[in-house]
C-alpha cells in the first residue's frame, strides 16, 4: 500500500449514478447512507416501523415509508412489504445497511427479481462466504490459514464430542448464519459439551432462523484483526487495510481502530493479499470484510468474512480518505473502482467507540426511554456517526447502539488524547449509557501501550471496584453542570443559578443536585 506520502489519495467520481435508493434499515447507518446519497445527488427513501416514525433516519431520508409493527420481522426484515415499497415509490436501488437483511441472499435474488439493485454482494458470494461454514470450506480451497476445526454444521452432539475430541479443548461452539455473539458457547471440558451444544443451536435457530453450529479450536487470548476488502464487478478486488477489533464484550466489538498497533508494513500485506484472495475465489464484488485471528506470535488464521458495510467502517474511511459507502453506490452502478492496489496508503490513525444504551454497572442493561438532553462532541479530528437527538425516545425493540464517536489524529497517542476530550463533551441525559466506561478504558495503561486481546474487557471489568450508584467522575460532573445550566437557562431566560450571578459562582455540589433533580445525571 505504499504511495509518495504527499501523494493525495484516490477519489470517487462525484456524480449520480442511481436516481433513487431506498435504504432497508435504521438508525446511524441509515442516516449514514443518506447523507452519502445526498452527497451524490441521489433522491432517498425510509422506511419506518411503528415506533420509528419519530426516527432521525426518517426526518433526514427525502421520503419515508411506514412498513409494519415494532417487531423486526414484520417491518424491517419484511422483504415483500420493503419490495412493495421500493416499487411504489420508484426506487431503482435499495441499500440494505448492516443487519437485518444485509446478509440475505434471498433478500439479494428477490431484489433482481423485482429489478432493483441491490447495493452488495451477489447472492451466490453471500451464500459461499455469508455461512461461516462454507466460508471455512472456501478457505481451504483458496489455501487460506484458518481456525482448525470443523467444515461443516454439525448434526448431533456425539458428532460435535467427536470434532472438540479431534482438535483439542478448549473450544467454540459457533453459529454458521450468523454473529455479534448469538448462538456461540465456549467449552472447556466434554462434560459441558452437551448442554453448550444445545443452548447454542436453540440461540442460533431465534437470532438467525438457522440453528446450523460448528466448532472452531479456541486461541487463547488472540487478537481480533480484520482486512476491509472491496471490488467492482469487472473482478478487481483491493485491501484498504486492517482495523483492530480485539476490545470485546461477549464476541461483540466495542472499540475499534486502524490501523493495528501490532500490523507492520509486511505483516499487513501478507493478510490483506490473502483476504483479496479469498474474496476472489469467491467472485465477491462490493464492500466486504475478512476477519482474522491473530496469535501471540503474530500467526493470523481466518475466521470468518463479513459480506456486508461493517460498523467500524469509518475508521477506515479516515486513515485511507475514502468514502466506502460512495464506493458501494459507484460499485453497485456498474463502474470500477477508480483506483488501484497501488494507489492506497494509509495515514493517520482512527479510533471508534459504540455508543450503547446500556448500563455498565448494572450488567449492562439496556437502557431505552426519552433524550432528555443531549450534548454532541465536536472540534478537530472528531466525527459522529448518529441516529438520535434531544427528545427523541429509545425503543427497547431493537440494538441499542446510539452513535458512532470516531477521533482522527496524526498518531495513535494523539488519536487517543483526542477522543478522551470528545468523550468529555459527550453526554446524554434521561438513559443510561456506556460513555463513563470508554473513558475508564481511554485511561487504562494496558489500552494506552496497546496491550491487547480478545480477553481485555472482561478482565478489566472483572477488576472494576463497585461504585456507589450516585457517584460521579469529574468530566461527567463538569458535563452534567453544563447540561443543568443549559436547561434551567433554556426554561426561564435567567442565569442558572436563578441570582443574577455568574455560573462560576456556583458550587459543583449544587450542579451535580441540580442535574440529578433534572434527571440529567449519568447512570
Amino acid at each position: 500500500m505504499a504511495r509518495s506520502p504527499d501523494s493525495p489519495s484516490p477519489q470517487v467520481p462525484n456524480s449520480s449514478i442511481f436516481k433513487k435508493v431506498l435504504i432497508a434499515n435504521r438508525g446511524e447507518i441509515a442516516v449514514r447512507v443518506v447523507r452519502a446519497c445526498r452527497e451524490l445527488g441521489i433522491s432517498t427513501v425510509a422506511v419506518y416501523s411503528d415506533v420509528d416514525r419519530a426516527a432521525l433516519h426518517v426526518m433526514k431520508a427525502d421520503e419515508a415509508y411506514h412498513i409494519g409493527p415494532a417487531a423486526a420481522r414484520e417491518s424491517y426484515l419484511n422483504i415483500s412489504r420493503i419490495l412493495e415499497v421500493a416499487k411504489r415509490c420508484g426506487a431503482d436501488a435499495i441499500h440494505p445497511g448492516y443487519g437485518f437483511l444485509s446478509e440475505n441472499a434471498e433478500f439479494a435474488r428477490a431484489c433482481a427479481k423485482a429489478g432493483v439493485k441491490f447495493i452488495g454482494p451477489s447472492a451466490a458470494a453471500m451464500e459461499a462466504m455469508g455461512s461461516k461454514t462454507r466460508a471455512r470450506q472456501a478457505a481451504d480451497r483458496a489455501g487460506v490459514p484458518r481456525v482448525p476445526g470443523s467444515v461443516s454444521a454439525l448434526e448431533s452432539p456425539q458428532q460435535a464430542r467427536e470434532v472438540a475430541q479431534s482438535v483439542g479443548y478448549p473450544i467454540m461452539i459457533k453459529a454458521a448464519a450468523g454473529g455479534g455473539g448469538k448462538g456461540m458457547r465456549r467449552v472447556d471440558t466434554p462434560d459441558e459439551l452437551a448442554s453448550a451444544f444445545t443452548a447454542a443451536q436453540s440461540e442460533a435457530l431465534r437470532a438467525f432462523g438457522n440453528g446450523d453450529v460448528y466448532i472452531e479450536k479456541l486461541i487463547v487470548n488472540p487478537r481480533h484483526i480484520e482486512v476491509q476488502v472491496f471490488g467492482d464487478e469487472q473482478g478487481n478486488v483491493v485491501y484498504l487495510g486492517e482495523r483492530e477489533c480485539s476490545i470485546q464484550r461477549r464476541h461483540q466489538k466495542v472499540i475499534e481502530e486502524a490501523p493495528s498497533a501490532i500490523v507492520d508494513a509486511a505483516m499487513r500485506q501478507a493478510m490483506g493479499e490473502t483476504a483479496v484472495a479469498l474474496a476472489r475465489a469467491a467472485g465477491y464484488y462490493n464492500a466486504g470484510t475478512v476477519e482474522f485471528l491473530v496469535d501471540q506470535e503474530k500467526n493470523f488464521y481466518f475466521l470468518e468474512m463479513n459480506t456486508r458495510l461493517q460498523v467500524e467502517h469509518p475508521v477506515t474511511e479516515l486513515v485511507t480518505g475514502l468514502d466506502l459507502v460512495h464506493l458501494q453506490l459507484l460499485v453497485a452502478a456498474g463502474a470500477p473502482l477508480p483506483f488501484t492496489q497501488h494507489d492506497l496508503q494509509l495515514r493517520g490513525h482512527a479510533i471508534e467507540v459504540r455508543v450503547y444504551a446500556e448500563d455498565p454497572d448494572n450488567n449492562f442493561f439496556p437502557s431505552p426511554g426519552k433524550i432528555t438532553r443531549l450534548l454532541q462532541p465536536s472540534g478537530p479530528g472528531i466525527r459522529e456517526d448518529s441516529g438520535i437527538y434531544e427528545g427523541w425516545t429509545v425503543p427497547l425493540d431493537y440494538d441499542p447502539m446510539l452513535s458512532k464517536l470516531i477521533a482522527y489524529a496524526p498518531t495513535r497517542e494523539q488519536a487517543i488524547r483526542r477522543m478522551r476530550r470528545a468523550l468529555d463533551e459527550y453526554f446524554i441525559g434521561g438513559i443510561a449509557s456506556n460513555l463513563g466506561l470508554f473513558r475508564e478504558i481511554l485511561q487504562d495503561e494496558n489500552f494506552i501501550v496497546a496491550r491487547m486481546d480478545t480477553g481485555y474487557l472482561d478482565r478489566l471489568l472483572a477488576a472494576r471496584q463497585p461504585s456507589a450508584p450516585a457517584a460521579m467522575d469529574g468530566s461527567t460532573e463538569k458535563i452534567a453542570a453544563i447540561a443543568a445550566a443549559l436547561l434551567q437557562a433554556n426554561r426561564n431566560g435567567k442565569p442558572a443559578n436563578g441570582k443574577g450571578k455568574s455560573n462560576s459562582d456556583a458550587s459543583p455540589g449544587k450542579w451535580k443536585m441540580a442535574a440529578r433533580q433534572e434527571g440529567l445525571a449519568e447512570r
